[in-house]
């Protein structure tokens, strides 16, 4: 639900492109605004993505000239309401870089090593066939180098999901324990390496049931709820009173995009649905946080370049392992840290961030190595061409 994997849909077959077009405009500028002459070129980016279908997109850049908005399209295809960077939104799989930093905290206060096994602080949690737990480390689970099998590729769990069984299933509450357990009925894909640095020249795969499993381990850690730890430890001390961790809530908190998808459907038939209301139970740690565009930018560039981690800390966050780009994850010299990728855009053009796809909302994060310039950007759809969203980012980071 809130990896890279989701199929390409046919946007034509939508019939929703030449509709949304119309509603292409950028943020009116207020005194500490860029001027938007200044990312001409990643507006019209933007209105692309909105031509070939998409219902919506947002952005946000914060750079050396100051804070620019993008919008193009409408937020809801009945009230036709355009854009706004003021919405909430699922930011999927960007919250494994909250997961990430939030381990990273803990550890900078002495109350774990990332080299922890996970059996150690999890006893009898990783039990399947072919898994050794005690070799399983908290450091194995942020670079996704652990081999555990991701519970979103279990063909059961996503036909639970797909079409018409979404609203069967949408506010089933799932346990984290339970996501494991659907992975651990799979073999490993692989053995993690032994090591302080695991995975380098090692095996890297994909897996949301690494950051489930992240998730647990901070409440075993803390006594506390995922929840009430993200809270303490990210959202308060940046005031990013946007965001919020919805634990078992369904809903969205105004004001929200309608997030629509089309469930794993593709071709002509392929019916758009509002799927802005479902469980975040079926992501948890993996990809339940709620956000906008300006408290993610926040989140990053104070990550990269400010006072969030120590030294020690950010160190790690950053030292990253190779992608496996064949498995659609990335470019083949894009790497992967503790929560945070390193794209590669163009030549001699790299940034970090991560994305993420979750039912209704697709979302973009991506930051200069120090933070100072970063772009958040988020879609209220799930389907469309990677590549769009690609050059938007490559137009604003890497134009000369």
């Amino acid at each position: 639900m809130t990896g890279f994997r989701w199929s390409r849909r046919l946007l034509a077959a939508l019939g929703v492109a030449g509709l949304l077009t119309a509603a292409a405009l950028s943020d009116t500028p207020s005194a500490h605004h860029t001027p938007p002459r200044l990312h001409a070129d990643t507006q019209a980016a933007l209105n692309e993505i909105v031509a070939q279908g998409t219902t919506g997109v947002v952005a946000q850049v914060r750079d050396a000239h100051g804070v620019w908005n993008g919008r193009s399209g409408v937020s809801d295809l009945t009230v036709r309401h355009p854009r706004s960077t003021d919405e909430g939104f699922r930011i999927a799989s960007v919250t494994k870089t909250f997961t990430a930093a939030v381990l990273l905290k803990l550890e900078a206060a002495g109350k774990l090593s990332l080299d922890d096994s996970v059996e150690h602080w999890l006893p009898g949690t990783i039990r399947g066939k072919g898994y050794r737990p005690e070799s399983i480390t908290v450091r194995h689970l942020l670079n996704h180098t652990s081999g555990i099998f991701d519970y979103n590729m279990d063909e059961g769990f996503r036909s639970a999901y797909a079409g018409d069984e979404f609203d069967k299933n949408r506010y089933t509450k799932w346990m984290p324990s339970e996501l494991v357990a659907i992975a651990l009925a799979h073999p490993p894909n692989f053995q993690p390496e032994r090591g302080s640095r695991p995975g380098r020249p090692g095996r890297w795969d994909y897996s949301d049931t690494n950051y489930v499993i992240a998730g647990m381990v901070i409440e075993r850690v803390t006594g506390d709820t995922y929840k009430g730890v993200v809270e303490r430890l990210i959202i308060q001390p940046l005031g990013l009173r946007g965001t919020i961790v919805p634990d078992t809530d369904p809903k969205l908190p105004s004001p929200h995009a309608t997030h629509y998808s089309t469930l794993f459907e593709d071709g002509p038939r392929a019916r758009v649905r509002d799927v802005t209301e479902f469980s975040p139970t079926v992501a948890f740690s993996a990809g339940e946080i709620i956000s906008t565009v300006d408290d993610v930018n926040t989140f990053l560039s104070e990550l990269l370049g400010g006072e969030l981690l120590p030294p020690a800390q950010r160190q790690e966050l950053l030292d990253a392992v190779p992608v496996d780009g064949d498995k659609g994850h990335g470019g083949p010299e894009d790497a992967y840290g503790l929560g945070i990728r390193q794209f590669k855009l163009a030549e001699g053009c790299w940034a970090w961030g991560h994305g993420g796809m979750i039912p209704g909302s697709g979302t973009r994060t991506v930051a200069s190595p120090d933070g100072q310039h970063v772009l958040t950007m988020n879609r209220n759809s799930d389907w469309g061409e990677q590549h769009l969203e690609d050059a938007a980012v490559e137009t604003e980071f890497c134009a000369s």
